[in-house]
């Protein structure tokens, strides 16, 4: 069968994606390696995932800041283990100017007394201005987000799954005991998870990370974790109880209600363009992108049809008083967005185009269209399938065709993560689980125990432990690695 994306992929998933990524004109590498371009359509589902979740975290009382891009070496050197967890990926400016050499090349100049960290995360600049702005039990919670970027270098990149430079949002709050903070750790988490089910139409499993795999410097790290289609795991989100770790490390004090000085209880969460990853992975077919249309930058595009160009003039006409009367209605609370594409290409060009970048509905208009006020239109979920419909059957039942693909999208996902995660209780059944010869690998529950013979158990499996699940059943089983008894099931999975 003819597809828009070679490979395909059952042939090369890796690649398919890559490929995806290409023709849907999402992003591209940047000059520098590690980094990327996110372009226009890219871009654009960023701004809907980025203004839905700004919403919600306003409604939870969380205000936005911005904090320095630039941090102070003896900032990180104040919290161990978190410095130890990033140094690798630490970007590190030692100069403050450039200047030409004898034959005329640039070569930095004017070295800094102390150098300075492009921040990997804002933890400890955010914990000196916490510092300063708590004093009082009365100045607490603090909420605060910021939407920036951060950067990591990272050894094997790739587009929007592992870039040295991404954009994101992490959260920082302060709070007055350790109930409150743990609290706040569990809502951001659930805000998330609701976010990613609701509007992204991705199901995930949320949990708690193992000691190997928290977050460096945090004394719990919450996550959830989805399921891409070829069955390894993608985290798409994390959310951090710091204890008092990063308080003592900052000095976040304050007077409490008893008029004694206590340290601050603070958290950290965060998710970042590695969510548009996900959705890719998650919805693409064979033939491209397959968009959410609740974070499609446009959801339905209307193309025109010109066979003669007698006809041009009324057939785009047609196609904007469509455009007007659909963009006034409402689905998700918020007016339809809808396109005219008035490019000078074939009919056959603009199609694939739209298919590939994953538009929710296309709809075609020409004179036939225009004499007898129908539409033709095809959903993004059955592109092959063409639908005659009238102008005003298609303008009122435009809600109900958006939210059918939103579910349509979830359905399928969570079908696959419902028949792919599969729980077993002896370790050769676990290893038969991940064997090579498998096209696509799954999520594994099985009996865990918190302890390194895990760790090194999996050694050379390429398997993690993804997260303790949240959900628990209670039954008692054998650690698989240890021997020991337990109630808790780990998820283990391949991942990106």
């Amino acid at each position: 069968m003819k597809t828009a994306i070679k490979p395909t992929r059952a042939e090369n998933f890796p690649e398919w994606y890559q490929q995806v990524v290409l023709h849907a004109e999402m992003a591209e590498n940047s000059p520098v390696r590690g980094c990327m371009v996110i372009r226009p359509w890219g871009y654009g589902i960023w701004e809907h995932i980025q203004q839905e979740l700004d919403r919600r975290f306003k409604e939870t009382g969380h205000v936005n800041a911005y904090f320095p891009l630039l941090i102070p070496l003896s900032f990180l050197q104040k919290e161990a283990d978190h410095v130890e967890g990033f140094a690798k990926e630490c970007a590190v400016v030692t100069h403050h100017r450039l200047e030409q050499d004898a034959e005329g090349a640039l070569v930095a100049a004017g070295e800094l007394e102390e150098p300075l960290i492009i921040r990997p995360t804002s933890e400890t600049v955010i914990g000196a201005s916490f510092a300063r702005w708590v004093q009082s039990y009365r100045d607490l919670p603090l909420l605060i987000n910021q939407w920036a970027n951060v950067l990591r270098w990272e050894m094997r990149p790739r587009i929007f799954l592992r870039t040295s430079e991404f954009l994101w949002q992490e959260g920082h709050t302060a709070h007055a005991c350790k109930e409150e903070a743990l609290e706040e750790t569990l809502r951001m988490l659930n805000i998330y998870a609701d976010f990613v089910h609701d509007h992204l139409a991705i199901p995930v499993i949320k949990g708690l990370k193992c000691s190997w795999e928290r977050f460096p410097g945090a004394v719990d790290t919450y996550t959830i974790e989805a399921m891409m289609q070829d069955g390894k795991a993608l985290q798409a989100g994390t959310s951090h109880f710091l204890g008092q770790n990063f308080a003592k490390a900052s000095d976040i004090r304050f007077i409490n209600r008893d008029g004694q000085r206590a340290f601050a209880w603070t958290t950290s969460w965060g998710v970042s363009t590695r969510m548009i990853g996900a959705m890719i992975m998650t919805h693409g077919d064979d033939d491209g992108l397959r968009v959410p249309p609740k974070v499609a930058p446009v959801q339905i595009v209307i193309v025109p049809v010109v066979r003669d160009e007698s006809d041009r003039q009324s057939i785009l006409e047609a196609c904007d008083v469509l455009r007007s009367r659909l963009s006034a209605q409402r689905w998700d609370d918020q007016p339809v967005r809808a396109l005219v594409d008035k490019r000078e290409l074939s009919g056959a060009d603009k199609k694939w185009y739209h298919i590939k970048r994953g538009v929710p509905i296309r709809v075609e208009i020409g004179a036939r269209e225009v004499l007898a006020s129908t539409v033709s239109l095809s959903l993004r979920t059955e592109p092959k399938e063409v639908e005659s419909s009238t102008v005003e059957h298609f303008i009122h039942s435009v809600s109900q065709r958006l939210q059918g693909i939103q579910d349509r999208l979830l359905e399928q996902a969570s079908q696959r993560l419902l028949e792919r995660t599969i729980t077993v209780t002896s370790l050769s059944d676990f290893k038969r689980a991940f064997e090579e010869e498998q096209q696509t690998a799954p999520f594994v529950l099985a009996p865990f125990v918190d302890h390194p013979h895990v760790e090194e158990g999996l050694s050379g499996m390429g398997v993690s432990v993804r997260c303790l699940p949240l959900q628990q059943t209670g039954d008692t089983h054998h650690c698989l690695f240890t021997g020991q008894p337990t109630q808790t099931m780990a998820l283990f999975a391949k991942s990106y």
